[in-house]
């Protein structure tokens, strides 16, 4: 997992996909932190991101690490409404404290379970990473 972490943070910036009705849907996102042994993401519960997770937990998301090397993840995100691991996600972004707070009812995160990711580089074998 901690593999998983350090790709997406060099990244800076990874594609989330979700599913509304359906229509696939893709967006950026840049938030990652590992809080109790879980690798976490991060929005707002007013986003229709949010939305589309709640109804459909099942995700995607792919991160491209320079030009040779891309991540893709399949996994269920699983809702934490406790103020601890908001706090710990909003620790590693000060820049989203003014949007958002630990204690608001707005701040969501959420953590990957059942979570295969799969590193994928030019003329080597995939690697496949399970948490």
């Amino acid at each position: 997992m901690q593999e998983i972490y350090d790709f997406l943070k060099s990244c800076g910036t990874y594609y989330l996909a979700t599913v509304d009705k359906d229509q696939p849907r893709v967006r950026p996102f840049g938030t990652v932190d590992i809080f109790e042994g879980r690798l976490y993401i991060q929005t707002g519960k007013s986003k229709q991101v949010s939305k589309e997770m709640q109804a459909n937990p099942k995700i995607e998301i792919c991160a491209l690490d320079g030009e040779t090397r891309w991540l893709r993840i399949s996994a269920t995100v699983v809702r934490d409404d406790r103020v601890e691991a908001k706090k710990h996600m909003l620790d590693g972004y000060p820049n989203l404290q003014a949007m958002y707070s630990a204690e608001d009812d707005n701040t969501e995160v959420l953590y990957l379970k059942d979570a295969t990711a799969t590193i994928t580089e030019f003329g080597k074998e995939p690697k496949v990473i399970k948490f």
